[in-house]
C-alpha cells in the first residue's frame, strides 16, 4: 500500500497517530527499563511523540488535510498521557 492510497480521512489519521509512537515507544520504554544511563531519558518518549509532528508536516504538504488534523488530534492525546506520567 502505498501512503497515496491511504483515505483522507480523521480516522486514518487518527489510526496512524496512534500506532507509530507506539513502535518506537515500546523500544525506548525496554531500553529505559534495562539501563541505568536512559533511566531519565525522558527526551526519548518526547522524541517518539515528535514522530506524528514530522507526519504531520508531511500529510499536509501531500494535501491530505484531514489525516493530517486526525494526527494532531491523537498528538494531542500522547502528550496529556506522557505528562500524567511524568506527574504521577
Amino acid at each position: 500500500m502505498k501512503i497515496s492510497d491511504i483515505k483522507n480521512s480523521v480516522w486514518s489519521g487518527i489510526f496512524i497517530g496512534l500506532i507509530v509512537p507506539i513502535i518506537p515507544g515500546v523500544l525506548v520504554l525496554y531500553l529505559m527499563q534495562h539501563y541505568t544511563v536512559l533511566k531519565k531519558a525522558d527526551l526519548l518518549l518526547i522524541a517518539c511523540i515528535a514522530l506524528n509532528a514530522v507526519l504531520m508536516n508531511y500529510f499536509f504538504k501531500q494535501n491530505k488535510d484531514n489525516i493530517a488534523r486526525g494526527i494532531i488530534s491523537v498528538t494531542f492525546l500522547w502528550a496529556f498521557a506522557f505528562f500524567f506520567y511524568k506527574v504521577f
